[in-house]
């Protein structure tokens, strides 16, 4: 009987604890089913009923949180490969600059035959568009233009070697000539200026028989002459067959250029390649003709108006002028000077003379034949020389307007229409 009332009351108790449960979920809302797809929840908006408090509570509690940004552990897996191939980069670039450093002559010479064989395309183009295939276009403008250059310097460079050692041994006299004229007697008179040109000229001359390697290289040593002389004629032939390569092969190298690039943005390089090549390539071609024909004018005056040296000073007129701007106007004042040992009559002629070629030149010779190449501004055109000539010499000055010009059809293509669309 023990056993069963205990049975019993543990039974009640329990069940007095279920009754009690009951009694407190009474009145609770039943747990409605939640849908499958629920639209997602939206943002709590700001309403006036906001208390200004909870909004101040909320922004101290989060500027009281630390803003704390702990970096990721990087684990260097083998550092020793690490380190060995950080190292070879490091001598491969270095390598690399060593080479370009000391390239010696060699980067000047692809650079010259790469610019004839632009400023040659353009003829190639002419012979094709008249039917002749480019293998036979291509050797057909190379031995012509080899032609004439050998023909110029067969018939050029003994006169001006020969015009060069008369100029060299007859400029004492003929300075002490032209102190002693009525022209610098007059000049000198007025601002006493007969001790400073010569004391100048002395200092010039002085430091030129001073110096040993210039003595040595030029007057002294015929090694070195003979090794100079050698160095000129490998580089014009090296010079001849790489622009006979380049020019053969001008499709190729622009067509795997263009395959270097994303196929999404090869048709507009392609385009862009092609526009560069033309404009760079008639510019050589154009300032090419203008040299010479400034060149022409001016050997024409100097032989009419008996200038000394006519085809030494013509060579000089011809290699300034291929520089825009400011190489013909630094021609005509170099070859004033010197024509006034010969009386400054012959100076005020030809300065007369070329001075106003250079005007015809600049408003009706130069706009024809450039009219193809792209028009560079004055400004960009006097920095771009500036700028060549000071890293890399004369070629540098001769490059640097091609070099502005393509990079003004990239502006022009890339950069302007990028930002009209923004």
């Amino acid at each position: 009987m023990t056993k069963e009332s205990a049975v019993e009351k543990t039974f009640k108790h329990l069940k007095e604890k279920l009754n009690q449960c009951k009694n407190k979920c009474v009145g609770l809302p039943s747990p409605q089913p939640r849908p499958r797809f629920e639209p997602p929840e939206e943002p709590e908006t700001l309403t006036e009923e906001t208390s200004i408090d909870t909004i101040e509570n909320t922004a101290e509690e989060t500027d009281s949180s630390p803003n704390t940004f702990e970096a990721p552990a990087i684990a260097i897996a083998n550092p020793v490969r690490v380190g060995f191939l950080l190292t070879v980069g490091v001598g491969a670039a270095l390598l690399a600059l060593y080479f370009l450093t000391n390239i010696g002559p060699l980067a000047g010479w692809i650079v010259g035959a790469l610019f004839i064989a632009l400023g040659l395309d353009p003829a190639v183009r002419k012979l094709e568009s008249l039917g002749l295939p480019r293998a036979a276009a291509v050797p057909a403008v190379v031995v012509t233009f080899a032609l004439i250059v050998v023909g110029l310097i067969s018939w050029v460079v003994p006169k001006i070697a020969r015009q060069t050692i008369q100029f060299v041994n007859s400029f004492p006299n003929d300075f002490a000539d032209f102190l002693n004229s009525p022209f610098f007697t007059s000049i000198d008179e007025k601002f006493g200026i007969r001790n400073w040109v010569t004391n100048e000229v002395s200092k010039t001359f002085q430091g030129l028989t001073s110096d040993s390697n210039v003595v040595s290289s030029f007057f002294n040593t015929l090694v070195n002459a003979g090794s100079t002389v050698a160095n000129i004629l490998t580089g014009t032939i090296i010079v001849l067959f790489l622009s006979l390569y380049f020019l053969s092969s001008l499709p190729l190298m622009k067509a795997w250029f263009v395959r270097l690039t994303p196929a999404s943005k090869r048709e507009t390089v392609s385009k862009l390649t092609d526009k560069i090549t033309e404009s760079v390539g008639n510019y050589v071609l154009g300032q090419a003709a203008v040299a010479l024909l400034n060149g022409t004018f001016a050997l024409t005056v100097m032989l009419i108006v008996g200038v000394p040296f006519p085809e030494l000073f013509s060579l000089i007129v011809v290699i300034l002028a291929f520089i825009p701007l400011i190489g013909g106007v630094s021609a005509g004042i170099i070859v004033s000077v010197f024509s006034l040992t010969a009386g400054w009559q012959v100076s005020l002629a030809f300065a007369i003379c070329y001075f106003i070629y250079l005007q015809v030149e600049a408003y009706f010779i130069s706009p024809r034949i450039m009219s193809k190449a792209v028009a560079v501004p004055g400004g960009i055109a006097i920095i771009a020389v500036a700028a060549g000539g000071s890293l890399w010499s004369v070629l540098g000055a001769l490059i640097g307007i091609p070099v502005a010009a393509s990079c003004l059809i990239l502006v022009q293509e890339i950069l302007v229409p990028r930002q009209d669309k923004n």
